[in-house]
């Protein structure tokens, strides 16, 4: 007799034990009725004991007239097109099972048919509402991918579940009422928060001076955590009962404090705006549960937002092989068939089979399925198979797990999408709870890898999209040199918003720019690519580092984008060796001085581009000596899961003083080599090695008298007499002459005249208060008694030309002495 363990269709012994199981889970859940997590935990049951994708509960809203979701577990909702909320007398799943009293259950051809279900193209599911009767009733929804729906024994674990959620759910805060410890609500259209005082106390705030102002609250968050807490009130991507997030707020002394926030999103009725309420805790005083139910939830939710083949491999990897404590986990997609191998772990090829040695071509791997009978028969079966030690197995997989092997297919609707290896060097003795939770992870894993194919063609065109926004090349820069790099993330083919930029600006200044746009879309890269044009522009018409950071955060609050952006800008004087630094939510610089130290730059930093209005954009200086190495980089190549960003900043101070800056490519390489690449990373490196020879300077207000340009003239001709210009002076006061005719007389306000010197060319630049720039006439008659100014400049110039600047225009010309 074989020595194999089949776990695919249960016996009718198997199915009473499972429900014994339900039974058994819920009425704990039951004895807590205190807990504000009940209902939540008790609709996970459903993916557990039911093998549900997506679970949730609906109950009457207070206008009588609608039937609210008000809590849910498992996937997004989204993907099925459910809604949160239906009409009581409509025609959808959910009014009809509250009205009969009875249980209706639809499939895909039902659900095809249905107008209020709106179902998603090429997504086939069954679905199945139980009514909840007692506490004014409600339906139990659950909702099924695998082929075939909920058997029996699945409906007898949802009829439990129906009974167990129909006790009394915490009641989420009233606009007017008091507030549980910690609690706060959000309305969502006004920005208005009422917290608890345990809450203000967990922020430092006194409860008498809070001004119940959203911002207040993320005013003290650590500025690299508001993106991602402000992505949880986007009400687009806000999941009913399902969003958790832990995030860091600033102390008066000593480290951030890191807090951790559970809410849900409550649709607004008529006259009532939508609200979020929920809890913030301090994340140090919580225990993480490590019961099946919570992996399963755990993984939902990763795979919820695993958009990539790669993420749902490693997904999985993280929910399974360390709770199983297994030695060997693969994930493959079953494409024509073979096995294209997306995640090995652990991925040194000598910790797997010859087999799997010999068919290494690539990252990726391609086991064939012909050569493992075992593992084909179970793909076609499409059951979940499980081995103890000492089962008689073909070598390719007897050597994945000789202490216990189990092997997963991951069934999405009508095929199989893949499977799923776990292997034990040592005996393995599988329980019954072992044995759920892999069949439960198996078919969320199965949905997700087909939902991830369809990802893959759009991230491609957003990548191409992004590289055709970023700089082609980069300028010479007198004194300095500059190298950036970009890398993809290499989870599949995702790209984000990570973008860089450098701007030569007038008097021999450059503007270092780095910043990133949140989220992982087309829109995120367009976004990207609007906002490095817009600095570009404001940075080019002579605005001060904090005015253009200014300006770009009221274009993209006017643009009412629903992302956000952060965004480090540094102006650099290539003459003096000082620089300015403004913070927008992003990272600080990292300098490293000539004799080997570093430094992360302690610029004060101001909130994210588009979160607030009227933002501060403080500016911080920095010290450039000669010899200088200066990185900007975005968060993807200091943050990785293992490590926070202050630990990869230091990791990063480390990495350049240990580098040789006299090749910034190679430096650059070298950063990137050490790049987990989770994420999109850039990387922008500027050397200051100092002028040569510096331009000499010299300004001259004009005044609106009559002998304004005669006092212009007498100040151009002493100047350059004191720089030792004997040549072409005439032609220079002839320039200057029109120039400052000009400005007078086609312009009002103030008007200023700058003169510099380098390498034997001399600059006139000539600024006023009118935006218009001089026209160059196409012909001029005898008779006419003006318009020669301008072709007497280009005639005598070398070159010549305008450029905005802050509330003017610049015209100037340069001369080539000695020609």
């Amino acid at each position: 007799m074989a020595n194999v363990v089949s776990e695919g269709a249960p016996e009718p012994r198997e199915r009473r034990t499972r429900t014994l199981r339900a039974e058994s889970a819920l009425k704990a859940i039951a004895a807590d009725q205190e807990s504000p997590e009940r209902v939540h935990r008790v609709l996970e049951q459903a993916l557990v004991f039911a093998g549900a994708a997506f679970a949730a509960l609906y109950t009457p809203g207070q206008d009588g007239e609608l039937l609210r979701l008000v809590e849910s577990a498992g996937v997004p909702r989204t993907l099925y097109g459910l809604r949160d909320s239906y009409p009581r007398a409509g025609r959808s799943p959910v009014a009809e099972a509250h009205r009969g009293g009875r249980p209706v259950s639809l499939g895909p051809a039902e659900l095809a048919e249905h107008v209020q279900a709106r179902r998603v193209p090429s997504r086939d599911f069954f679905l199945t509402v139980l009514p909840v009767h007692g506490d004014g009733g409600g339906c139990l929804l659950a909702v099924c991918e695998r082929p075939g729906g909920f058997d029996t024994d699945d409906r007898e674990c949802l009829q439990l579940i129906s009974e167990a959620v129909a006790f009394p759910a915490p009641a989420a805060p009233a606009e007017g009422g008091e507030l549980p410890p910690g609690a706060f609500s959000l309305a969502m259209d006004t920005g208005r928060v009422r917290a608890g005082d345990d809450l203000l106390d967990l922020f430092g705030l006194d409860p008498d001076d809070f001004d119940g102002r959203v911002e207040t609250l993320l005013g003290l968050t650590v500025p690299e955590d508001l993106p991602s807490l402000m992505s949880v009130v986007e009400a687009d991507h806000m999941s009913i009962g399902d969003r958790e997030l832990e995030f860091r707020v600033l102390q008066p002394t000593g480290p951030p404090k890191w807090l951790r926030l559970r809410g849900r999103l409550l649709p607004g009725g008529v006259g009532h705006s939508a609200r979020l309420v929920g809890t913030v805790d301090d994340a140090s005083t919580l225990r993480s549960d490590v019961t099946d139910v919570a992996r399963v939830q755990r993984l939902a939710t990763a795979l919820a937002t695993a958009v990539t083949v790669r993420d749902v491999g490693e997904a999985v990897v993280a929910a399974l092989r360390r709770p199983l404590r297994a030695d060997r986990l693969a994930l493959a997609e079953l494409e024509s068939e073979r096995l294209v191998v997306t995640v090995l772990d652990p991925p040194e090829p000598e910790a797997w089979p010859e087999l799997w040695r010999r068919e290494w071509r690539t990252e990726w791997p391609d086991a064939p399925v012909r050569a493992m009978p075992t593992l084909a028969a179970a793909l076609r079966e499409g059951r979940a198979r499980i081995w103890p030690a000492g089962s008689a197995l073909e070598r390719g997989l007897a050597e994945v797990g000789p202490g216990g092997l189990a092997v997963l297919p991951l069934p999405a609707g009508n095929r199989m999408a893949g499977a799923c290896l776990i292997g034990w060097d040592t005996p393995h003795d599988f329980g019954s709870d072992e044995r759920a939770l892999l069949t439960a992870c198996a078919g969320l894993a199965g949905q997700a890898l087909t939902r991830a194919r369809a990802f893959d063609a759009e991230h491609e065109l957003v990548g191409m999209l992004q590289r055709q926004l970023l700089p082609r090349r980069l300028p010479r820069l007198p004194g300095a040199e500059a190298v950036t790099r970009y890398l993809p993330s290499t989870a599949g083919l995702e790209l984000g918003g990570d973008w860089y930029d450098v701007i030569p600006l007038p008097d021999h200044h450059v503007a270092l720019v780095i910043g990133d746009v949140q989220g992982h879309s087309a829109g995120a890269a367009t976004l990207m690519g609007q906002m490095r044009t817009a600095l570009r522009a404001y940075a080019v018409e002579g605005h001060t580092p904090d005015v253009v950071v200014s300006h770009a955060n009221r274009l993209l609050m006017d643009m009412e984008s629903d992302l956000f952006a952060t965004c480090a800008y540094v102006d650099i004087d290539l003459e003096e060796g000082s620089a300015w630094c403004v913070r927008a939510g992003h990272l600080p610089p990292v300098l490293r001085y000539p004799d080997g130290t570093t430094e992360i730059a302690e610029a004060e930093g101001g909130p994210p581009l588009g979160v607030i209005t009227q933002a501060d954009f403080p500016m911080s200086p920095l010290r450039l000596p000669p010899g200088t190495l200066i990185a900007l980089v975005t968060d993807g190549l200091v943050e990785t899961p293992d490590s926070d960003i202050d630990e990869g900043m230091e990791r990063l101070a480390d990495q350049l003083a240990a580098s040789a800056p006299v090749d910034l490519g190679l430096v650059a390489d070298a950063l990137l080599g050490n790049a987990q690449r989770s994420d999109d990373v850039a990387v922008l490196l500027l050397r200051y090695d100092g002028m040569d020879l510096r331009p000499l300077r010299e300004s001259w207000t004009v005044w609106r008298v009559p002998q304004a340009v005669g006092h212009a003239r007498r100040f151009a001709r002493r100047t350059l007499r004191s720089w030792g210009v004997t040549e072409d002076v005439d032609a220079a006061l002839l320039i200057v002459s029109e120039l400052v005719t000009n400005a007078l007389v086609h312009t009002d306000g103030q008007v200023r005249m700058d003169l510099t010197l380098i390498n034997n060319r001399l600059r006139v630049a000539v600024a006023d208060a009118s935006p218009r720039s001089p026209v160059r006439p196409t012909s001029i008659g005898w008779e006419a008694t003006g318009g020669r100014g301008v072709l007497l400049v280009e005639a005598l110039s070398a070159t010549w030309g305008t450029l905005p600047v802050s509330g003017g225009k610049q015209v100037w010309a340069e001369l080539a002495l000695g020609r």
